[in-house]
């Protein structure tokens, strides 16, 4: 049974290194953050479903960061927060949107079993010190694309490669990581192709 092909989802070019247009493999690029990442998924859900389409599994590879797993790693995050979301000087737990209808950690099924799995945090800021919701991995779009796809009712994978430890040498370490990132996420990629769908005849 043929099903359609999932939404790739990256914030930047750099992230995949080209591989991924080498193997005719359409990414959706959003931007940086989570301003960009929502606009940018949200936009092309509703293309799609104007142009009358089921709506596909979204697929989120990207770097990010962590004081939990070594540089090197791959981790699929299946629960998401907000990092930079404080309204505690009214009374609210660091992270959670006051008077929102979504819990304050976006919870998604497990769909890669052999990767580790990991909390994701996510903020408007590249970090390089613990912050308090440091959590498993940090990452700037992660909960907002987990969001528009709870909102959207919408399947949702993340996987991220550690390129760095959050730490003081992290923009170096990041851009010396990308091409090993890209590498690890087209091989996940086809992972997912494998298991999830088969691509129509040509």
């Amino acid at each position: 049974m043929a099903h359609e092909p999932p939404l790739v989802v990256m914030a930047l070019e750099l992230e995949a290194q080209g591989l991924f247009a080498s193997a005719g493999i359409e990414v959706l690029y959003t931007g940086i953050g989570k301003v960009n990442a929502a606009h940018g998924l949200t936009r092309a859900l509703m293309q799609l479903r104007q142009a009358g389409a089921a709506l596909p599994r979204v697929i989120n590879f990207g770097t990010a960061g962590s004081h939990t797993f070594a540089t090197g790693s791959l981790v699929a995050c299946t629960s998401f927060v907000q990092r930079d979301m404080d309204v505690t000087a009214l009374g609210f737990a660091q992270g959670t949107t006051p008077f929102d209808a979504l819990p304050a950690m976006l919870g998604f099924p497990v769909t890669l079993p052999h990767l580790p799995h990991g909390i994701c945090s996510s903020g408007d800021s590249f970090e390089t010190r613990g912050p308090v919701l440091a959590r498993d991995v940090l990452d700037m779009e992660g909960y907002a694309l987990a969001k528009v796809c709870t909102l959207e009712n919408v399947s949702f994978t993340c996987v991220k490669y550690i390129t760095d430890g959050a730490d003081h040498a992290a923009a170096g370490d990041w851009h010396a990581n990308l091409p090993k990132a890209a590498a690890e996420f087209l091989a996940v990629y086809r992972t997912l192709e494998r298991s999830t769908y088969t691509a129509p005849a040509r």
